[in-house]
């Protein structure tokens, strides 16, 4: 019997309702926890490879900690680098919109300034607002195909350094809260890591574009040239054609392969107040076309602030 027909039989096609031709799936009629077989999990693991993001309605059930324990049946749980996980878990962030640091409204993967960044990400609806809100996830393996074989073979060569210490200010809109948020927690340790812009997905073969905003620079390119060279690239990532667009309920919650896509949180419900929580799973160093991986280069934690005396 094929793996089709195996996944098939746990969670019926008609249970699978894609979204967009290259990138998600809506996963119906199953309530997910920590303990669903491992053939329900087993099948939603290649729902996940197969759709990149998977999104699950209706389950209000889930609180943090049956979140984790769903999350650890798909991976090792991992906590962020530099923000503190809520109390009583390993892994779940909070971004709450009346805070500093929620509104990711820039296109990235989650913790590429790391060598062995997230594999798999599960986020969770806790309030919505009315009107707003929505997230955008790119197909990071469509992308690549669609790059012509000459660019294909350049991308395959070429690697860059990311860094939680990007320009924040100058992409994304930003609210003295953010500001602060950003210079006190979510830099108070800086990494810098080159990964391949290429990286080969080890289940399936597919090859992945590596980039996003926290992109710093690429290795052995000037300034000028890396940039125009990262604009080419990411166009083809943040393409409408490789995107799906997820309007959420509250109680809804997402798994995306966390290699395979990049995603953005729309930053249109101005004042109304949003809060979603993540858990995220332990990946692997990114290998390239050629064999080699992923290496932080830097890892520099600020020194506080002196106090007047």
């Amino acid at each position: 019997m094929s793996e089709a027909a195996l996944i098939d039989r746990i969670i019926p096609c008609s249970d699978v309702v894609k979204r967009a031709a290259r990138i998600g799936a809506e996963i119906r009629n199953i309530k997910l926890s920590g303990d669903l077989p491992s053939h329900t999990i087993a099948a939603i693991n290649s729902l996940l490879l197969v759709h990149k993001v998977i999104f699950f309605r209706d389950q209000d059930h889930l609180d943090d900690a049956e979140q984790e324990r769903f999350g650890i049946r798909l991976g090792k749980l991992v906590p962020h680098p530099t923000i503190d996980s809520i109390e009583g878990t390993t892994s779940i962030i909070e971004f709450d919109s009346a805070r500093g640091g929620s509104r990711a409204d820039v296109w990235h993967a989650d913790g590429t300034f790391i060598a062995a960044y997230p594999k798999i990400s599960v986020l969770r609806a806790i309030v919505i607002p009315p009107f707003g809100g929505d997230t955008v996830w790119s197909n990071t393996t469509a992308a690549y195909l669609d790059l012509p074989l000459p660019l294909q073979r350049l991308a395959d060569e070429l690697w860059a350094v990311h860094t939680n210490g990007f320009e924040y200010a100058g992409k994304a809109r930003v609210r003295e809260i953010d500001k602060k948020h950003f210079d006190e927690v979510f830099t108070r340790t800086i990494f810098e890591t080159e990964h391949p812009i290429v990286r080969v997905l080890p289940e399936t073969g597919e090859r992945a574009l590596v980039l996003g905003d926290v992109v710093q620079r690429f290795v052995d390119i000037g300034k000028r040239d890396g940039q125009k060279l990262f604009e080419l690239f990411q166009s083809h990532i943040t393409a409408p054609e490789n995107t799906v667009r997820w309007t959420w309920q509250a109680g809804d919650l997402a798994i995306w392969d966390n290699r395979a896509t990049q995603h953005y949180a729309v930053n249109d419900y101005g004042d109304q107040h949003r809060v979603v929580r993540r858990a995220t799973i332990d990946g692997d160093v990114p290998v390239s076309v050629d064999g080699r991986s992923s290496v932080t280069r830097l890892k520099v934690t600020k020194q506080p602030p002196m106090e007047a005396t």
